[in-house]
């Protein structure tokens, strides 16, 4: 067999095919660059594919992690009892404070007030009144109206924001809060006894099989929730019309007892189908949360009690407390004593918020 004889030297078609791809890919990499700036951050073995595909990797990092703002509507049920409205000044003080600062994505407020009439604080909270259940309805159980008085709010406001941001009185906002929700779904904080799966018998009632198991209930609330306005004006007459069904029924009554709302709440969601994306940044609860860290409210509903020691002394009096209970007939007094030391950062952060908001709010001891 006759062979070519290697020479030792490139043919030329070979060398065409070198310098077309040279010249192919030095064309791109100086296209890129002048598109994109300088390859600098692109250095390692995926720096060119980084390169051509996110035409973004150089853009400034301000500019980078800027998104569209959502806002939403802060919205709170309460009555005109003294108990709930100092707390609504306090909450609505640090509204005030944190509404307009970076990364906040607070909208309006409205206090939904279910007494049925104005009180005192109509100029100084913005208001929505409406009205309390029939009586003897809520049999003592004063929760049951706050679904009631959402679907009314629903109704009757005109209400700007997409999204709604459910709270309590005795919510504080200790960081500027974003809207937490995610691609449309509601944003939620876990609730360690809320727990769906060790009360199964009980929501079969209300949460028939055809609707799946019962881990599609969510452990949470009704608040904090940040959720759509359209989902919220489709669960809140189920959620008033499971609360109340609950709350006739005895087993349901007796096993839920004070987060029977919490439960109804839950389980409406998840018979429209609704699910929450679960935050726990979204809270702490003080004197179990012991850091604030980068969470965004402080919930105030357990009694904080410690010995001059600085040691917890839960389900006694301390020598030291503070438990919003304490002040159910009228405010609590400006400046209150700081805790001991060694007494958690969420403890001491809750009385200084406490005492800067009643410093601030004008008239405090006339609510």
């Amino acid at each position: 067999m006759i062979g070519r004889k290697n020479t030792g030297q490139a043919s030329p078609l070979f060398l065409i095919l070198l310098a077309l791809a040279f010249f192919f890919v030095t064309y791109n990499l100086v296209i890129a660059i002048i598109r994109y700036g300088s390859t600098g951050r692109g250095v390692g073995p995926n720096s060119y594919n980084r390169l051509s595909i996110d035409p973004i990797i150089e853009m400034p990092e301000n500019v980078k992690k800027q998104k569209t703002k959502l806002p939403y509507h802060v919205a709170l049920t309460a009555t005109d009892a003294p108990y709930s409205q100092w707390q609504c000044r306090i909450m609505y003080y640090w509204y005030k404070k944190m509404k307009d600062l970076p990364d906040s994505e607070m909208g309006g407020f409205t206090r939904v007030l279910h007494s049925g009439k104005p009180d005192n604080l109509m100029d100084e909270i913005p208001t929505m009144v409406v009205d309390p259940l029939p009586d003897g309805v809520d049999r003592g159980y004063i929760v049951l109206n706050r679904p009631w008085a959402f679907v009314q709010w629903l109704e009757k406001a005109t209400i700007e924001e997409e999204y709604i941001l459910m709270a309590e009185p005795d919510h504080i906002f200790v960081n500027p809060l974003p809207n937490l929700s995610n691609e449309g779904y509601p944003a939620a904080f876990p609730f360690f006894y809320i727990k769906p799966d060790q009360n199964e018998k009980v929501l079969r009632k209300f949460f028939p099989e055809e609707y799946g198991p019962v881990t599609n209930i969510d452990p949470i609330g009704n608040s904090p929730v940040i959720i759509r306005k359209d989902l919220l004006e489709k669960i809140a007459p189920t959620w008033m019309n499971v609360s109340l069904k609950m709350k006739e029924d005895p087993e349901a009554d007796k096993v839920f007892g004070w987060v029977l709302e919490m439960y109804a709440y839950a389980v409406a969601s998840a018979l429209h189908g609704v699910q929450h994306v679960l935050r726990k940044d979204f809270m702490l609860q003080p004197p179990w949360d012991l850091e604030i860290g980068k969470k965004f409210i402080i919930h105030y509903t357990y009694g904080c009690d410690y010995n001059l020691k600085g040691e917890l002394t839960y389900g006694k009096i301390g020598e030291w407390r503070f438990d919003k209970r304490s002040h159910l007939r009228g405010p609590p007094p400006r400046n209150i004593s700081l805790p001991p030391p060694r007494v958690p950062e969420s403890v001491v952060t809750l009385v200084k918020m406490v005492n800067e908001a009643t410093a601030n709010i004008p008239n405090w001891d006339t609510t």
